[in-house]
Parts: structure tokens; sequence; C-alpha cells
């Protein structure tokens, strides 16, 4: 299958490590121009190299914070400079903080807003002129298996995470006409630093070791084992690439069978 890929420059957010990190990788596979996004300088040259000794490809990155309007629209300002356009978006950010309902005050949801929804908002506000000009676009975000099934302990993530969805839903109908395609990716228990943290905050709620919490997880995972990050990118590549032409506003699990719901 030809993806189409080669030389489409995609900017994929959160990608220093974890699920943005194995999505980095799998486009650098297929030759696009990739522009990463993180925080931390260090991190996100690592990633770089990582890449560039992996897929022999060159990538470019943006040092930022996803819940800044400001350094959002400097990611997709930086891309078009060096690359000229942007054809594929890849929605992505750190969890929220773990807590019940009552645990949380006003400044909680706020700030849970502003990292979970509203920082997909304003990058898919950012390059849609882009793509429309182009007359092509691809978006996947990501989020959980919170969309279809809530997590104990993660309300802020359960709340946001599903309005992703609405958002996806809604976008793909009014995106049609100008040939954007938008899609969300629900990634089960998968091995990365979030899920290794969340594991060890319910093996110390629990009394228990992390590694016995991890036994119980993959005890309820048909596959029984957690799954890569490179799973979860072939995915969102096909998706954003030019062999996915309808498929759109669609949620996919990506959670080794865990999610037993429709």
């Amino acid at each position: 299958m030809k993806l189409g890929l080669e030389n489409k420059s995609v900017i994929v957010m959160a990608s220093s490590s974890g699920i943005g990190m194995g999505v980095a990788k799998e486009f650098a596979k297929e030759n696009a121009n990739i522009m990463l996004f993180g925080r931390s300088k260090d991190r996100l040259e690592q990633a770089k190299q990582e890449i560039l000794i992996e897929t022999n490809n060159i990538v470019n990155y943006t040092i930022g914070d996803i819940s800044s309007k400001e350094d959002i629209e400097k990611v997709v300002q930086n891309t078009i400079n060096i690359y000229g356009s942007v054809y594929a978006l890849f929605n992505n950010t750190g969890g929220p903080i773990t807590a019940s309902f009552d645990e949380l005050n006003d400044q909680d949801w706020i700030s849970a807003f502003e990292l979970t929804l509203l920082s997909y908002i304003r990058t898919i506000r950012a390059v849609l002129p882009i793509m429309r000009r182009a007359g092509i676009g691809r978006i996947v975000n990501n989020t959980s298996i919170s969309i279809k099934q809530a997590i104990e302990n993660l309300i802020l993530s359960n709340t946001f995470r599903t309005g992703i969805v609405g958002l996806t839903k809604t976008l793909s109908r009014e995106l049609a006409k100008d040939k954007i395609l938008i899609n969300v990716v629900g990634a089960g228990k998968t091995d990365t630093e979030r899920v290794k943290y969340l594991d060890s905050v319910r093996a110390k709620q629990m009394g228990v070791s992390i590694e016995e919490i991890q036994k119980q997880s993959v005890g309820s995972i048909p596959l029984r084992r957690y799954g890569r990050p490179d799973e979860i990118a072939k995915l969102v590549v096909f998706l954003c690439s030019k062999a996915n032409t309808y498929i759109t506003g669609q949620s996919v699990l990506v959670d080794g069978g865990m999610v037993s719901g429709y």
C-alpha cells in the first residue's frame, strides 16, 4: 500500500516521548517532513537524534507549552516557514491530574480544559486555513479508552476526552467540503511514562507493588500485554495518509481488546 506521505509536512504535538514520539517515527519512515513539539529542548533534541538514527530522516522541532495559544501559533508558523505547508496534524497531549470529583477545584478544571481540549481546538484552528488553501488535509486527535469507558480516578480525562470526540464528529461534517478528514484514536494501556505513572498512583492507593498492578492490568487485556507506541502510530499514519480517502469522524480504539463495550 502506498501511503503518499513523502515530503508531506506533519505537525506532531507532544512528541518528545511516548505515543507522540512513536507517531513521529512512523511518519519519518514514510519520508514525511516532521515538526516535533514539546517543552524540553533536551528531550526534543534527543528525539530528533533518535529518529535520525532509526529512519535517516532529519526532523525539526519547536519548543513550547501546549497550553499556550502563542506557542501553538508558533509551531504552525515554524512549520510553514520551514516546509511551506501543513498537510497533517497529530493532536496529542499529556493527561490531566488524577483525582476524584470532590478533590478538584475550579482551577483544576480550567487547567485540564486548557491542556486536554482547548489545546486541540487551538491547534486545529491554526492549521485549518492552510489546509483549506491546499484543498486537502488530515487531522488525528489522540485520546484514550476513556471515550468509551470511564476510568476510575480520572474524571478530568473522562470529561474532556469525550469532548474531543464531539468536536471531531462535528468537524468531520463541517470540513468534508474542504477535503479535510479528521478522526480520533483512543489508546488503551500503552507502555509509556504516563501509564507507568498511573500504575504507580494506583499501586500506592492500593498498598501493593507496581508490578502487581501491571499484572492485574495485563490480565484485563485479551492480548495479555500493554500496547506499544508504534502500534498506535501505524493507525495514525494510515488515517493521515492519502491511502485514507473515506474515513472521517470516526473513533478507533487501540487497546488490545480491553474495552468490551461497542
